[in-house]
């Protein structure tokens, strides 16, 4: 037996050449344990975790699961392109997120998309003084590199806009090499670790400490860029975006028709003013 350093959601651990490997929680399929595991196997793990039969929780309790959702994965540990809940699908990128609107099951992912740019948004609590720019880049370029294995060279940016911390990750599927662990699995052990939830086996999370000072985060965000670009419709937006512009039409359209019927008057009034003038004249030369 041994103990998968890099990832608590697995079983029936044993030590195989060498390494220690392990059976992912939801799909069974062995995992190298001296790396990092695909986020898609981390996702049904997740998943399991959830439905196991656990303590109910209060009545009115929930659980916070905006993203989450029970993937098919190859062997291989990848996403598989297409997705689907019941009689919805919809396709994804190699980071797992939706990529199209929902469909029936009809619907054909032709390939897997990858997500070859990820960006991680992070703002920092409140405080007197800002920090220092370099300090913080080196704590996350180091983090980054150490804790989950990238190699420094898809770290393209870490950014301090106080109070927004911007973390830039880059990885085409030309520049990947061959055992380089990849950019999507990278920002979720983080998202993970920055929010308390950390992955790795015996961890409470990424203790994030600049010049000798703990730092604490109120908001955490990741947002993707694919090779190719996301195929959403109007359906796709939120009610609220689409009512926010029926009213911005609707006010474009009400101010023309005021601007019309305004000019209408005053054209009348012109010419109900011309037309008195010239009766006017006419009384004179009489």
């Amino acid at each position: 037996a041994c103990i998968c350093e890099k990832n608590k959601r697995v079983s029936n651990c044993r030590m195989d050449g060498g390494r220690c490997r392990c059976d992912s929680i939801g799909s069974g399929i062995s995992v190298d344990c001296t790396t990092l595991t695909s986020k898609c196997l981390l996702m049904k793990a997740e998943v399991m975790g959830s439905k196991s039969g656990r303590r109910e929780k209060p009545k009115d309790a929930f659980e916070d699961t905006d993203g989450l959702y029970d993937p098919d994965c190859e062997n291989s540990g990848a996403f598989k392109a297409k997705q689907c809940n019941g009689t919805t699908c919809w396709c994804v990128n190699t980071a797992g997120v939706r990529r199209t609107d929902k469909h029936d099951a009809d619907l054909k992912c032709s390939q897997l998309v990858r997500t070859m740019w990820i960006v991680i948004e992070m703002k920092h609590a409140e405080r007197n003084t800002p920090l220092n720019a370099e300090s913080l880049k080196k704590f996350f370029t180091d983090a980054i590199t150490s804790r989950y294995q990238l190699d420094g060279r898809y770290i393209t940016n870490v950014l301090y806009e106080n109070p927004y911390i911007t973390i830039d990750l880059k990885q085409n599927s030309s520049s990947k090499s061959l055992g380089d662990v990849d950019i999507a699995d990278v920002a979720y052990y983080f998202e993970k670790d920055v929010k308390g939830q950390s992955i790795f086996h015996n961890s409470a999370g990424l203790n994030v400490s600049i010049d000798n000072e703990p730092l604490k985060f109120e908001k955490t965000v990741v947002y993707y860029v694919d090779e190719i670009a996301p195929e959403f419709t109007m359906k796709s937006f939120a009610p609220g975006l689409i009512a926010v512009i029926v009213v911005v039409v609707v006010a474009i359209v009400a101010a023309i028709v005021v601007l019309v019927l305004t000019r209408r008057r005053k054209g009348k009034y012109v010419k109900a003013e011309v037309k008195e003038m010239n009766e006017m004249h006419r009384g004179l030369n009489a």
